[in-house]
C-alpha cells in the first residue's frame, strides 16, 4: 500500500453504534461483498472507538481509482457541519493510522483526503488533514 485516503461518512456520529449502517449499506445498497473501508473511528457511548472494516489484505472500495494502492479509513460524522473531535483525531492517529504508517512504510503526505481523488468535500469542509498528519507524527514519536 502507498497511501491512506481519508473519509467521513456524511452522517451525525451519536453515541450508538453506527458502523453496522456503514456495512449494511456498502453490502445491501452497493451490492459489495463488506464495507468498503479498511477501518474507522466512531463515539460509541462516551469514547472513541476504532472498528475495522476490510481486512488490509483486501483491496477496499472506498476510491475510485486508487483502491488497488491505498487504505481506506473513515471517520464517523459529517465534518462538512462540525469540527472533528481532537479526541478522534488521536484515538485514531495512535490506534490505527499511525500502525499502518509504519506496517505499508507510508510517508505522512501520503495521507490523503478522499477529496483529492473525487469532486468531493470528504472528509469534510473542517476537516483539516494537516492536523491529522501531525496527530499521526506526534502518534509515532
Amino acid at each position: 500500500m502507498k497511501r491512506i485516503i481519508i473519509h467521513h461518512s456524511a452522517t451525525e456520529d451519536g453515541k450508538t453504534f453506527s458502523w453496522r449502517a456503514i456495512r449494511d449499506y456498502h453490502t445491501k445498497v452497493n451490492g459489495w461483498m463488506d464495507v468498503g473501508y479498511h477501518a474507522g473511528v466512531e463515539l460509541v457511548g462516551d469514547q472513541y472507538e476504532c472498528i475495522y472494516g476490510r481486512p488490509t489484505t483486501l483491496r477496499g472500495a472506498h476510491t475510485a481509482g486508487a483502491n488497488h494502492e491505498s487504505l481506506g479509513f473513515c471517520f464517523v460524522g459529517n465534518y462538512d457541519k462540525v469540527l472533528p473531535s481532537p479526541d478522534m483525531l488521536a484515538v485514531a492517529a495512535r490506534r490505527v493510522l499511525a500502525v499502518w504508517v509504519v506496517q505499508f512504510n507510508i510517508k505522512l503526505d501520503n495521507i490523503h483526503a478522499h477529496r483529492d481523488y473525487s469532486n468531493k468535500s470528504c472528509p469534510g469542509k473542517l476537516f483539516d488533514m494537516s492536523d491529522l498528519r501531525s496527530m499521526v507524527e506526534a502518534a509515532l514519536s
